[in-house]
């Protein structure tokens, strides 16, 4: 998977529950999120960055195979190696069940 090629060999992520490390735990993450959170829009903010760390905060909408629709919200922090690759990425995210009339994203 091309994304996974931004990130280190050995790159760490925590995404809500779930520990990964290095390029082939991000793309088995990112599959089985991607075939799961369907019609996925996000929007991130800058929150801060000062050296090789950058922080923002990001909400996104998506649906199930049955039709719910969910928000989800929550802070990433990333840290970067030298060559400019992602090194790890730590994000804190909450979710709820939303009616499609209440998104925002769209």
């Amino acid at each position: 998977m091309r994304v996974s090629l931004a990130y280190t060999e050995d790159s760490r992520w925590r995404n809500r529950n779930e520990f990964v490390q290095g390029r082939e735990g991000i793309v088995q993450l990112l599959v089985c999120k991607w075939k799961q959170e369907l019609g996925y829009r996000l929007k991130k903010e800058l929150f801060t960055f000062s050296g090789d760390r950058i922080a923002v905060h990001f909400e996104y909408e998506y649906h199930d195979a049955s039709g719910q629709w969910f928000r989800a919200y929550g802070n990433e922090h990333w840290e970067f190696a030298a060559d400019g690759l992602m090194h790890t990425r730590d994000a804190s995210i909450n979710e709820q069940f939303i009616d499609v009339v209440h998104r925002k994203l769209i």
